[in-house]
């Protein structure tokens, strides 16, 4: 028996996000919304480009047919495209065999306040107002950066990068390194080493990835030769935490820059797609 959505892994992804919307775009903002639902509708059976979140919610949904009884995964769709334009977005998911079923179409709102209503653990939309509106209202919410475009539909591991102060816990720690020196960090690090931190915006987010690991775990010994799907890495490596998320790989980077998708829990977004 699948999951109900309330006790699903939601991720919550807006149309901007999961599809390359530049040209359309581009004609909202020089021509005006007539003009863009009149080019939406005579452009509704043209399959839209892969955007940049596209390949993550591919690899997420995939758990589903690892998992087809319980079903633990959903993507629900949140537009500012009213039903009518939002054909075409459909379509286009269908076209990719995407298994996204529910949405929400806003004629342009901000779809930001329905993430709780979906229970939603992450909202990605390439709209950076929208993302902001969403991190004032608490909810959990990541801004899409423009970058190229690469899907390998051979490679089904599910791999996400998170950081550690203000994403999964609390801001406590970098608040203190900020505001003091290195000397002053180390000692109020050591002196709180067995305080677990506050969790963060995040943080529901990585314990639902922990449970996803349980369930590969369970599967993995009840059949030896499935492939295991998922890595979670913690890009800060070990620190004090009330998650109890397991990390199946951890890495200090040293400056080294890698090109991720973005995501900032503490308020800011940054113009960068590079850490």
């Amino acid at each position: 028996m699948s999951y109900p959505i309330d006790k699903k892994f939601v991720i919550a992804v807006s149309s901007s996000a999961l599809f390359d919307l530049g040209q359309s775009d581009r004609i909202f903002r020089e021509q005006g919304p007539v003009a863009y639902k009149s080019y939406q509708e005579q452009n509704q059976n043209v399959i839209l480009d892969k955007g940049v979140a596209f390949p993550f919610i591919r690899r997420f949904l995939a758990i589903n047919q690892a998992f087809p009884k319980q079903a633990p995964v959903e993507v629900v769709l949140l537009s500012r495209n009213s039903p009518e334009t939002g054909l075409r977005v459909f379509r286009s998911i269908r076209h990719y065999g995407l298994d996204i079923t529910r949405a929400a179409f806003m004629t342009g709102r901000s779809p930001h306040e329905y993430v709780p209503a979906f229970n939603a653990s992450l909202f990605l939309s390439a709209n950076e107002d929208d993302v902001q509106k969403a991190i004032d209202a608490n909810y959990p919410a990541g801004v899409v950066l423009p970058s190229k475009v690469y899907d390998d539909e051979l490679d089904t591991e599910l791999r996400v990068a998170f950081d550690f102060d203000g994403v999964i816990v609390d801001d406590e720690a970098e608040s203190v390194f900020k505001n003091n020196d290195l000397a002053e960090f180390q000692a109020h690090e050591f002196k709180m080493q067995f305080i677990p931190h506050q969790q963060g915006p995040l943080a529901d987010l990585f314990k639902k990835l922990s449970f996803m690991q349980k369930l590969e775990e369970k599967k993995l010994k009840e059949e030896p030769n499935y492939k295991k799907n998922s890595e979670n890495c913690d890009c800060h490596g070990t620190k004090r935490s009330s998650t109890r998320a397991r990390r199946d790989h951890s890495e200090k980077l040293g400056g080294f820059s890698r090109r991720i998708l973005f995501i900032r829990g503490d308020g800011e977004i940054q113009n960068t797609d590079y850490y």
